[in-house]
């Protein structure tokens, strides 16, 4: 049996201690690899430091807990448990979560290296609560409809489930319930691999699905590479569906470990490169925050991170003085997750850290001017400053390539007229998100239709609510998140055909 990891932390924000198991938690229970596995070190971000180590496990890990997760469906899950009270346990689930936001939210500043008020507040109070009882709600109101043909027949439609799901969750965001909410809301079990790199809220969530009650082999965790465990989820002939959030590139591989197994559904999340316009008629200060927030946010590690901003020419300058000042505040508040007061961490990881710097290098080598930023702060950990970028042209790699750091370029731009900034907001093979900012509401609503992009926000940084969809045209993805769309990823369409009349 693996041994528990305990974390003490001595801070102003937090005080107390929390203990995670490392090991797989199959069938409702924490068990060690059948081989033995990999030992995972996880690096705290802001000392490059090792924590501690998860087992990770291997192909004949995920063939056991496919199998528990078929047992689940078949006997105690799946269409045998109402909708209603599948319902119940996400619900209860949600109460859990509440109860232990402060250590949830702990272990992910710690890992990610996020300041811990908005772990707790962004990922955990809003995304992971709100994400469990909004679809805890849904369970039982999964339905169907009548057909009408002819007066022979009666036909109807029933959405039912995969059975076993595989998930992939990413390292920017790694609690769980994004995938796991609408999955075992429409009557799925879980196969699920959390980012190597920030395992530690999944394995602690695990132990609270176990306290709410939900069924052994319900939920089952496997910690693993993407070449091992995630490959070997892509390719399970008893996996269903899977649904991955991450880079386009392993959505490809993954794409492609589908059509070479069993053709399983697969729902994609992936990369953006986002623009943010920005108006003469624009409130001004209002557009600055929402334009930093968009970009600096997370330290840059998000899909939606809006790293290219294009802004009229008529307030440019005063734009761009503005935008760099609230840079120059992140950098002051570059901190530890826990330090008072911070508002800026590092990358995820030396990996990260790394191609981060070699595309704000790469915009200098190809003539991008450098505003503010644009290096590493400090001599330990994985921070970068906030990097603001003027004159960047438009095939320049920091226009074209999801950087995933804090680093975007300011481009001035003349009229709507033409569709000039249309075209170049366009102009990538990316369409997660955009944002437009002016206070003329004929323009905010011919902009919105006009980009490429698969949610659009006005007057507003890329906050999501579990009520309307997320997720990407292009190579972003092919599926939605959150909202009723999000149930097409876990369900099925069935139609039967009723003879009531016809005779031969």
């Amino acid at each position: 049996m693996p041994q528990a990891y305990t974390h003490t932390f001595d801070t102003p924000l937090y005080k107390g201690s929390v203990t995670i198991n490392i090991g797989l938690f199959i069938d409702g229970k924490w068990v060690d690899p059948v081989d033995g596995g990999d030992r995972i070190d996880v690096v705290d971000p802001c000392t490059g430091k090792v924590i501690t180590s998860v087992v990770g496990g291997t192909s004949k890990d995920v063939d056991i807990a496919v199998a528990a997760a078929e047992k689940a469906y078949k006997t105690s899950w799946g269409l045998k448990v109402p909708g209603s009270e599948r319902g119940k346990l996400l619900a209860k689930l949600a109460d859990l979560v509440e109860q232990h936001g402060d250590e949830l939210a702990a272990l992910e500043a710690l890992n990610v290296g996020k300041p811990f008020h908005m772990a707790k507040m962004i990922d955990i109070m809003t995304i992971t609560v709100q994400s469990l009882r909004y679809y805890a709600g849904w369970a039982d109101k999964i339905q169907g409809k009548t057909i009408e043909t002819n007066e022979n027949k009666m036909a109807y439609t029933r959405h039912e489930p995969y059975g076993v799901v595989g998930a992939i969750t990413p390292w920017n965001i790694p609690i769980v319930t994004l995938k796991i909410a609408p999955l075992l809301a429409t009557g799925n079990v879980a196969v699920l691999k959390p980012s190597e790199v920030t395992p530690l809220t999944a394995l602690y969530f695990a132990d609270l699905v176990n306290k709410a009650g939900f069924p052994p082999g319900t939920v089952n965790i496997i910690n693993g590479y993407g070449s091992t465990v995630g490959d070997a989820i892509s390719r399970h002939p008893s996996i269903r569906a899977i649904a991955f959030t991450g880079s386009t590139l392993t959505g490809r591989k993954i794409l492609k470990a589908s059509a070479e197994s069993n053709m399983k559904k697969v729902a994609l999340e992936l990369g953006g490169k986002s623009p943010t316009i920005v108006f003469d008629d624009a409130e001004l200060d209002q557009a600055i925050k929402w334009a930093s927030g968009g970009i600096f946010s997370n330290m840059g590690q998000g899909c939606v991170a809006g790293s290219r901003i294009y802004v009229q020419e008529g307030i440019y300058d005063q734009f761009l003085q503005g935008f760099k000042k609230s840079a120059e505040v992140l950098t002051d508040a570059t901190g530890g997750p826990f330090e008072p007061g911070a508002q800026h961490g590092p990358q995820v990881s030396s990996l990260q850290f790394e191609r981060v710097m070699g595309y704000i290098n790469s915009g200098k080598t190809e003539g991008a001017n450098v505003l503010i930023g644009g290096e590493r702060q400090g001599n330990t950990g994985y921070f970068i400053k906030p990097t603001i970028f003027t004159e960047a042209k438009a095939d320049m790699k920091i226009m074209q390539e999801e950087i995933f750091g804090p680093v975007c370029s300011v481009v001035k731009f003349k009229t709507e007229e033409g569709k000039q900034v249309t075209e170049w907001a366009n102009n990538t093979t990316y369409g997660l998100s955009a944002n437009v900012l002016t206070t003329n509401v004929a323009r905010s609503i011919r902009m919105a239709n006009n980009l490429e992009a698969g949610s659009v926000w006005v007057n507003s940084g890329p906050v999501v609510d579990m009520a309307v969809p997320f997720g990407g045209f292009k190579q972003s993805g092919n599926s939605k998140e959150f909202g009723q769309y999000a149930l097409d990823a876990y369900t099925q369409v069935k139609a039967i055909h009723i003879n009531i009349g016809q005779r031969l």
